[in-house]
Parts: structure tokens; C-alpha cells; sequence
């Protein structure tokens, strides 16, 4: 009998969905300041999208493993690793890592400092939703606005828009949430969103109406035909931010002119990445840590996901760029199925 061995999804040539192929990969060995951690769970996120494309501005090299969340069990360390024991429940952010990506695997070995222990109770498939109530701190309370009053967040049926909406309604902060079904609009009320409006060409006075006439601080937007319309939605001083471009990339129209018709308000525009975060340690550990106190106190919760085997990760590719699925998508290794 060889070596023990791994499956990995990997991409040799950037593609669509098939591009994502199996492999096998010897089971990894702890260096002296590693852990090796057996994967529970894999979250699925638009940056693994932009992977398997070959888009992603922080590309690992080719043949590249993505996936940016990994929640499991310590099931080795290295000789000269403190503080970490086996058996021990963790999460695996590739936030904390040289490079991005490396979680589509049944193991993955990595520096013991750049995990995230895991308190009792908090489940593995909720695990790797925590990076994005990270990045939705950040989007909060870190992005360079002033803190909010009020907020309305698009796309709020996906993994990183129903954690705004969650973790603005944790902070105080008046939240509706946009989504483009009904369908979508009953899972994020579910999710404990109260104010739920579907996109439309009344969206604006609706948000108004919503907000007594004043408008929301921020807007949390998906780039794409429906960006100069959300100027419309924000108060004075507010700020259209964009946090993902699944929704298409900038109008063709002249968004400078429409701020500029709109100059009363002193509107502003941001487009913002977890990346502002690469060289401020203290400032995005504590974002996540912040969000795991949260999360084993209770005081946010994800809404049970949608399940895929590690193997048919193309088809989870495939459903994530259909905008049809709900909340956060992972992978579950095949071992445990």
C-alpha cells in the first residue's frame, strides 16, 4: 500500500466550470511550524470564480487549488508548534496565508499562526461563512465611510450581502436588503431581515419611504446597469459601494455627470476589497474574531447552506454564476458523504 493521498479540485488552464478537475495529491506533512487540518467544510466565493477564470488580480500560480475558507479538524503539527493540538476544531482563511486560494482540498497543511481556533457549538458548515461576516465588517466599519445610520445591501440572498445585512442589524444599523426574486426576498427574511424590497424602477421611492424621506448612508452595490439609479437611494453625504461585480462591471454612462447633477447631496463612490486589509494584521484578525464572538454568542447565524461533494465543485461553480442559489455555498469533502 502507497502513501496516503488526497483529492484536490484543481485548475490546470483557466476556463469555465470543467476547468475545475480532480486530482490526487500526497496527504500533506506538517513542517515544524505547521498544522496539518482534515477538512469538514469548504465555503465556495466569488474569488474562487475569478480563480478558476484566471481573473483574480492575486492569482496563485497554475496549477492553482481555490478556495479562500476551509473549516476542519487539526489532525497533525509540526515540532516546533504551540497553542495548536490535535483534534482541535479550526478555520483556514487564506486571508492569513502567503497566497490566495488552496482550500478545495480533504487536507491542507499551513502556518499554525494563521489559524482560527473554533469555540464549541459554532458547526463547521456556519465555520466558513465567518470570512464573510469578516469582509462585511470591513465593508461597515472599515472602508473609509462614516458609520452608517442606515444601509441597503444588493445581492442580500448571497453569502457576503446577508452577512452585511446580518451584521449591520447586530450593530443598530437600520438594513433593507435587495434581491431580484421573491424567493430571495422570503430566505433573507428568514435570516431575520425585516425590510426586504425586490429591484425595480420604484426602488428609490421606496427606500425613501422606508427611510422617512432621508435615504440610507450607504448603498452596498453590485457594479453593473443599476448603479447610477442607486444615487438616488442615499442620503446626503452617502456612498454608493461597490463589494462585487457578479452583477456586470460599470455603465457606459457618464456616472461623473450624475454626480455632478446631484451635487446638493455630495454623494461619494467607493469600490472596496478585503485586499485595503493585506498589511493591517491586527486590524483584520480582530475583524474575525470579532465576528466568531458573535457568531458563539448567537447573535448571528447562518441559514443553512446549499451542499455540494468536493467532487462536483464545477457544478457548484456553475450554480454560484447562475445567481439562482441562496446563501453560502460549500463543499462537503466525499469521504463524509
Amino acid at each position: 500500500m502507497g502513501p496516503p493521498t488526497i483529492l484536490v479540485m484543481q485548475v490546470a488552464a483557466p476556463g469555465g466550470p470543467a476547468a475545475l478537475q480532480p486530482a490526487s495529491h500526497p496527504m500533506p506533512i506538517a513542517r515544524d511550524h505547521e498544522v496539518v487540518v482534515q477538512a469538514r467544510a469548504i465555503g465556495v466565493s466569488s474569488a474562487d470564480l475569478m480563480i478558476r477564470r484566471g481573473e483574480y488580480k492575486w492569482m496563485p500560480p497554475l496549477p492553482a487549488v481555490p478556495g479562500n475558507e476551509m473549516a476542519g479538524v487539526v489532525v497533525a503539527i509540526g515540532a516546533r508548534v504551540d497553542g495548536i493540538r490535535p483534534g482541535q476544531h479550526v478555520l483556514v482563511s487564506s486571508r492569513e496565508l502567503p497566497v490566495r486560494g488552496g482550500c478545495y482540498a480533504d487536507a491542507i497543511a499551513v502556518p499554525a499562526d494563521a489559524l482560527f481556533v473554533l469555540p464549541p457549538g459554532i458547526a463547521f458548515t456556519d465555520a466558513v461563512s465567518l470570512p464573510n461576516y469578516q469582509l462585511a465588517g470591513a465593508l461597515l466599519y472599515e472602508s473609509g465611510v462614516r458609520r452608517p445610520r442606515a444601509v441597503a445591501v444588493y445581492g442580500a440572498s448571497g453569502g457576503v450581502g446577508l452577512a452585511i445585512t446580518q451584521l449591520a442589524a447586530a450593530g443598530g444599523i437600520d438594513c433593507i436588503g435587495i434581491v431580484s426574486t421573491r424567493e430571495k426576498a422570503a430566505f433573507v427574511r428568514t435570516a431575520g431581515i425585516a425590510e426586504v424590497l425586490l429591484r425595480s424602477e420604484d426602488l428609490p421611492s421606496e427606500v425613501m419611504q422606508l427611510t422617512n424621506g432621508r435615504g440610507v448612508d450607504v448603498v452596498y452595490s453590485l457594479a453593473g446597469p443599476d448603479m447610477i439609479r442607486n444615487l438616488d437611494l442615499l442620503a446626503p453625504l452617502g456612498t454608493l459601494l461597490s463589494y462585487s461585480h457578479l452583477g456586470g462591471f460599470m455603465p457606459d454612462a457618464d456616472f461623473y455627470g450624475a454626480l455632478r447633477q446631484r451635487l446638493g447631496r455630495s454623494l461619494g463612490v467607493r469600490v472596496y476589497s478585503i485586499h485595503t486589509l493585506d498589511d493591517q494584521h491586527g486590524t483584520r484578525r480582530r475583524l474575525m474574531n470579532e465576528a466568531i464572538d458573535l457568531m458563539a454568542r448567537g447573535k448571528l447565524k447562518s441559514p443553512a447552506p446549499t451542499r455540494w461533494p468536493l467532487s462536483r465543485a464545477a457544478e457548484a461553480h456553475a450554480a454560484m454564476e447562475s445567481r439562482q442559489t441562496l446563501g453560502k455555498m460549500v463543499l462537503i469533502p466525499d469521504r463524509l458523504l
